[in-house]
């Protein structure tokens, strides 16, 4: 899941995918804005799926918060 979060990320903002972990922090770290999480989020929801509540994306931060949250959605 991570692999596939990173290589979205790093297409998305043009960032090699060596400088994204788990503990970048989407904002602050990777020079991501609210749009280009939303826009992650969607694509995210068409592969997998799956519906992400809003509630859920207001407290993505890092990647790892996307990773966890997309991995509970879709059990």
């Amino acid at each position: 899941m991570f692999e596939k979060v990173r290589a979205m990320l790093a297409k998305q903002l043009n960032l090699s995918p060596d400088k994204i972990t788990m503990e970048s922090d989407v904002v602050k770290d990777l020079g991501a804005d609210s749009l280009d999480v939303v826009e992650l989020l969607i694509s995210l929801e068409d592969d997998y799926g799956i519906s992400i509540p809003e509630d859920d994306i207001v407290n993505v931060k890092t990647v790892k918060d996307i990773v966890e949250m997309i991995e509970k959605l879709n059990k």
